[in-house]
């Protein structure tokens, strides 16, 4: 496994797979890795010939620069997770690299990044969207892999991608969770035991929502009251947004229709969480 923060070091490498045939595959991620982060490097390697893993803990993303300074940077255990899962090179530059000095130029995701975790985290998807155009634009991969249980994220990548024709195809693979349900994410070691007894009540409400539609709901209104209500039971818990949402344009439908999907963020304490359900529905029969 080799490891880099030169810009031309990963494009030469990257080229000279491309001139090999070799299909080309990245997970982008800023450390700290986890099973979630393994799983899709698992699927990379499965689907790719060549596995490249970013390493880069984007400040621009935070609007919360206390958040970003405790965010985890264990570096040695990120490289030794990634060379026991068989990656072929790492990237992880410097932040002058991916943020020169007097850097201007930003890409702003329009609505998609605006509403939900864009209303509560102000510039995060504009933080977001410049670093992975960034990254995409070094790696040059085939194939770059994100996670489902950043939803909007994944969603905002593919908007993005597609708007501005990247030649990159983007899967997104299933959320990762504990034996508990919390959805896995780097932030769940800065939980102590009862705030992680907390924390899942944000995956208890999301299955709450699925099965109030088995049992034939149809008013989402109303299912997203209970969404709230049932987090706002736990007094360690803040929520931002408890909601269900159109799959692929984040509005919020009063019926059921379509593909949905139910969001939840909320703070336990001072540690900020989301998860996410892709819903299962059987539309009513036209009347």
């Amino acid at each position: 496994m080799r490891t880099t923060g030169s810009v031309d070091e990963v494009r030469t490498l990257v080229n000279m797979a491309r001139q090999q045939g070799r299909c080309v595959g990245c997970v982008p991620t800023m450390g700290a890795l986890h099973a979630g982060h393994n799983s899709l490097i698992r699927i990379a390697r499965d689907r790719c010939d060549q596995v490249i893993v970013t390493l880069f803990v984007n400040a621009n993303q935070f609007n919360d620069s206390t958040d970003f300074q405790h965010y985890p940077r264990p570096l040695e255990d990120d490289l030794a997770i990634c060379k026991e899962l068989g990656v072929d090179l790492v990237f992880q530059p410097e932040d002058a690299t991916m943020d020169p000095p007097a850097s201007e130029t930003t890409v702003d995701v329009g609505r998609l990044g605006r509403i939900l975790e864009g209303q509560h985290r102000p510039g995060h998807f504009r933080g977001v969207a410049t670093v992975v155009v960034k990254l995409l634009n070094i790696v040059r991969p085939d194939v770059a892999f994100f996670g489902m249980k950043d939803y909007q994220q994944q969603l905002v990548i593919r908007h993005l991608c597609r708007e501005l024709h990247l030649p990159v195809e983007i899967t997104t693979c299933p959320t990762i969770r504990d034996d508990d349900g919390l959805a896995l994410s780097s932030r769940n070691v800065l939980l102590t035991p009862d705030q992680r007894t907390a924390a899942t009540s944000l995956y208890r409400v999301l299955r709450l929502v699925q099965d109030h539609l088995d049992q034939g709901a149809t008013d989402l209104d109303q299912l997203r009251k209970i969404m709230r209500s049932e987090l706002e039971t736990n007094p360690e818990i803040t929520v931002d947004y408890a909601t269900i949402v159109d799959a692929q344009t984040l509005a919020e439908p009063s019926r059921v229709e379509g593909e949905l999907v139910a969001l939840v963020a909320a703070a336990v304490d001072d540690i900020r969480l989301i998860d996410n359900l892709p819903l299962t529905t059987t539309t009513p029969p036209a009347s």
